[in-house]
């Protein structure tokens, strides 16, 4: 199988760990433009393969989530088995952030809520200073937002699996930074995952009307999965 060009892939990881929000969206344009206008994008880097089984014929390979490896707030392991057959809105955050954290966590509460009573439907918070984000505290974090970690997983882990899976992975601003508010420097978007791993929607969590969308687009999400169980 062809693979990315890891020089490629390298170079537009620096940009996107120094461009706001809409440079990364910006960046994504070619990948936003919808096969199907029934359906979300399908976001990231996508690489065209030779089919081993059809000679000739050519197939689409998206970027999807690498495997992870993490501790919740009930001291549980989380791994990509946790959100089989699960689509999922996935952030990064640090309990003693001072700027855009809390209005992150009000809004992924709006998700949240809106989708309590879906099982379909999960949330994944990773913090990103693990040193002080114990276990403990994140158990202390989500009681205090009275979520449930069936819902929404609060993870900490090895401090660079963390930052390695949120700027590989998810695409997203997460290092630290001394000159910072709070000492680190993260995204704040919100990154919507389907049930095949691949990310089909980025949001911006610190606007409401950017999460609007984002809750509208997750029951068109699902409905991409019920449309091809029925076909």
């Amino acid at each position: 199988m062809k693979v990315i060009n890891l020089n490629k892939l390298s170079v537009l990881l620096k940009y996107f760990i120094k461009a706001p929000l809409f440079c990364f969206v910006y960046l994504f344009l070619e990948s936003c433009i919808p096969e199907d206008p029934g359906k979300l994008p399908i976001l990231g880097f996508k690489d065209a393969v030779e089919n081993k089984d059809n000679p000739g014929q050519v197939d689409t390979v998206y970027h999807t989530i690498a495997n992870f490896n993490f501790v919740n707030q009930d001291s549980t392991m989380v791994t990509n088995d946790t959100f089989a057959d699960k689509i999922y809105v996935s952030d990064f955050f640090f309990t003693s952030c001072p700027t855009i954290c809390p209005i992150m966590k009000a809004q992924m509460l709006r998700v949240y809520d809106t989708f309590t009573n879906n099982p379909e439907v999960m949330l994944l918070s990773h913090t990103i200073d693990p040193e002080y984000d114990t276990v403990a505290l994140l158990k202390d974090y989500a009681d205090r937002l009275e979520v449930t970690s069936e819902k929404w997983h609060f993870v900490t882990g090895d401090k660079e699996k963390i930052y390695e899976i949120g700027q590989r992975s998810y695409l997203v601003t997460v290092q630290e930074d001394q000159f910072q508010p709070g000492g680190y420097l993260h995204s704040g978007a919100f990154i919507l995952v389907d049930k095949d791993r691949r990310i089909r929607g980025i949001y911006d969590g610190t606007k409401p009307d950017q999460v609007d969308r984002l809750i509208n687009d997750i029951p068109i999400l699902l409905s991409e999965y019920k449309d091809n169980i029925e076909n």
